[in-house]
């Protein structure tokens, strides 16, 4: 524990590294061309939703602000962790690092319900699409995107403010990054607490990629029943099942590492860690601008007016 005796701070030492003072160089480097690949490819289809008209529909703004998200989870975690790479000591202050936790899950909460929102305006679009005018409104969007960002963070407020004000025995994280890990830390694991966290996982997690497959089987459902709209559907659904069947992947991979640090070596803990903060914000943008026609004609336009000025 490091203590400040004037601001009476307490400081958490991150532990997870692996051989920092032989490879931190190589680890900077790798990490941070990875965050600005991440900056880079979905800001390059945030503003191609943003510039052109066509692309202001509901999925399409709902998949900027997923990309959008994807982008702040990933801000929450790569600044401190590149600063890190290049510090004497890994050490972050106890509040930093609660603070750290509550963004990581609450983003994380809001990247499930942006998902489920763009389940909700499939299954209008492709089941209702004589109400899709009516139901998905500006309002409604608005409602949507507030919500995805707003419960996830009112529910994450309440074990963290519990975190900060619980004793701690331990001061050393076993990990890269502060998340659930800082339940390790206290003297006493409330069982309260355990199942309110169960609770927030089913709110924001499991419940909406429940309901995320229950909408698209109803899609293909009606999709099998009508040829005419099924190659639509598998065409607009497939990217989001792509996306969520990824990301369910890397959050349980992120709970099965918590879990189980202390049966994992120090090198797979740190390279698991990784996998988990690089996969996801570099895949949604590969997906989307990939599978999505209309995204992929204005990817393809915008690079060969580049190679074409060249």
């Amino acid at each position: 524990m490091f203590m400040n005796a004037e601001m009476n701070v307490t400081y958490i030492t991150l532990g997870g590294h692996v051989e920092l003072n032989k490879y931190r160089y190589l680890y900077f480097m790798i990490m941070f061309t990875v965050y600005i690949l991440i900056i880079c490819s979905n800001a390059t289809i945030i503003c191609l939703i943003i510039i052109h008209k066509n692309l202001h529909e509901p999925m399409y703004i709902f998949i900027a602000a997923l990309l959008l998200n994807s982008v702040l989870l990933s801000t929450v975690i790569y600044p401190k962790l590149l600063l890190d790479f290049l510090s004497e000591k890994q050490i972050v202050s106890y509040s930093a690092c609660l603070f750290q936790v509550f963004l990581f899950y609450s983003l994380s909460g809001s990247e499930f319900l942006l998902l489920a929102a763009m389940a909700y305006d499939r299954y209008v679009s492709i089941c209702k699409p004589l109400q899709y005018p009516t139901i998905m409104r500006k309002t409604t969007i608005n409602i949507f995107l507030v919500l995805a960002w707003l419960l996830p963070a009112s529910q994450c407020s309440v074990p963290v403010v519990r975190c900060g004000i619980t004793e701690l025995c331990d001061f050393t994280l076993k990990g890269i990054f502060c998340n659930n890990s800082v339940n390790h830390l206290q003297c006493v694991t409330s069982a309260a607490m355990q199942i309110y966290g169960l609770l927030i996982l089913f709110n924001v997690a499991i419940f909406p990629a429940l309901f995320i497959l229950f909408t698209y089987t109803k899609i293909l459902i009606i999709a099998y029943r009508s040829g005419e709209i099924r190659t639509k559907a598998v065409r607009t659904c497939l990217p989001h099942l792509l996306v969520l069947i990824n990301y369910s992947c890397l959050m349980t991979y992120d709970m099965i590492i918590v879990r189980l640090q202390s049966d994992l070596s120090k090198t797979a803990y740190f390279v698991m860690t990784l996998q988990i903060i690089s996969y996801n914000p570099l895949f949604n943008p590969i997906i989307y601008g990939l599978k999505m026609k209309e995204i992929s004609k204005h990817l393809k336009r915008l690079f060969c007016q580049k190679s074409g000025k060249v």
